[in-house]
């Protein structure tokens, strides 16, 4: 698949099976995470790897802060197979840094490029993911649980694995709903 295919055909598919990315496409997502704009080199991104057993352990904490956080049933009752919908996960967090000329801004929306591009090697290795967030993303709970300062952020939870369907999903929008010139 060459660049312009792979930016003008992916999408995000949540039916999701196994198997998930191979070590070898896994090496190629994680190097593609580190290839984002990154004004004044300061990475801010950390990537946890859930996948197998670990992925229970995040249905618990997610299970452990709706109940403390007093969510809705809803939430409650669906947290601890959340995790369960794809072979694996990566949790994107930016990891706050104060900086002089680095804005909090920039440092999230260059973790939130890291997960696009993450997204985008895998389709281009005829896997497929979904990047969510919602409440899991910004829970204080889950972020004490998963070792996270107050300031930092979950960027998202790319779901990542082989598409259990084909379709291509139609084209919702074109160039001139949203581009104009000065």
């Amino acid at each position: 698949m060459d660049a312009i295919e792979l930016l003008t055909t992916r999408q995000s598919d949540s039916n999701l099976s196994f198997p998930g990315p191979s070590q070898a496409q896994l090496e190629i997502i994680k190097k593609a995470a580190l290839k984002v704009p990154d004004h004044g080199s300061l990475k801010p991104w950390r990537f946890i790897l859930v996948e197998g057993d670990d992925r229970d352990k995040l249905g618990d904490i997610y299970y452990q802060a709706a109940v403390e956080e007093q969510q809705e049933e809803r939430i409650i009752n669906r947290a601890r197979a959340l995790p369960q919908r794809a072979p694996m996960l990566i949790i994107a967090i930016c990891p706050f840094q104060e900086h002089p000329k680095v804005p909090r801004i920039e440092q999230i929306e260059s973790a939130a490029c890291s997960v696009f591009a993450m997204q985008q090697a895998a389709f281009a290795q005829h896997l497929s993911g979904v990047w969510r967030t919602g409440y899991f993303a910004q829970s204080p709970k889950v972020k004490a649980l998963l070792g996270m300062k107050a300031e930092d952020e979950i960027v998202g939870y790319l779901y990542l694995g082989t598409p259990t369907v084909t379709c291509t999903k139609p084209i919702r929008s074109t160039p001139e709903q949203f581009f104009e010139s000065l």
